[in-house]
């Protein structure tokens, strides 16, 4: 029979330390691993505050790393990092600046080489189920509707 390893506040504080330091996190990812490691609520407090005054845990970092990330390596339009960053209880003030730090022209220039290249791999020969499935592809990502209508209707004639 396996017993459960249980970790004292210091040895949870340090492997938490670790934990962060590798890549950043949100509080909710911390939350659940804390509890993941069968810690009880008072010592998760305890560790989440030390993470934040020792700046392991910030939540503007985490916030601004993981859009620039996203929209970068996978290319979520502000709609998907919005709803990401909110499933993971991050603050408005956090996703605005996050989102801020994507300049216009870079967001606009992403978005038009997503849909050429995106438009140019669909097998279809039907152009309104061939425009359907860029919308829908555009869409998923996460980018404004707007944008995605009027992009499908310029590149699929």
């Amino acid at each position: 029979m396996h017993s459960k390893k249980t970790y004292t506040v210091q040895e949870a504080t340090k492997k938490l330390e670790h934990y962060c330091a590798y890549q950043e996190r949100c509080h909710q990812e911390v939350r659940q691993k804390l509890k993941a490691m069968h810690m009880i609520p008072q010592a998760i407090d305890i560790i989440i505050v030390h993470l934040l005054e020792h700046n392991f845990l910030n939540e503007e970092r985490f916030a601004k790393t993981y859009v620039s990330g996203k929209f970068r390596i996978k290319a979520w339009g502000r709609r998907r990092l919005t709803l990401e960053l909110k499933k993971r209880d991050i603050g408005k003030v956090n996703i605005n600046q996050a989102l801020a730090e994507i300049g216009n022209a870079e967001y606009i220039e992403v978005f038009n080489e997503l849909a050429e290249k995106k438009a140019n791999s669909i097998k279809e020969t039907n152009i309104y189920k061939k425009r359907k499935k860029l919308i829908d592809y555009l869409l998923y990502r996460g980018w404004e509707s707007h944008l995605v209508y009027e992009k499908a209707s310029e590149i699929i004639r």
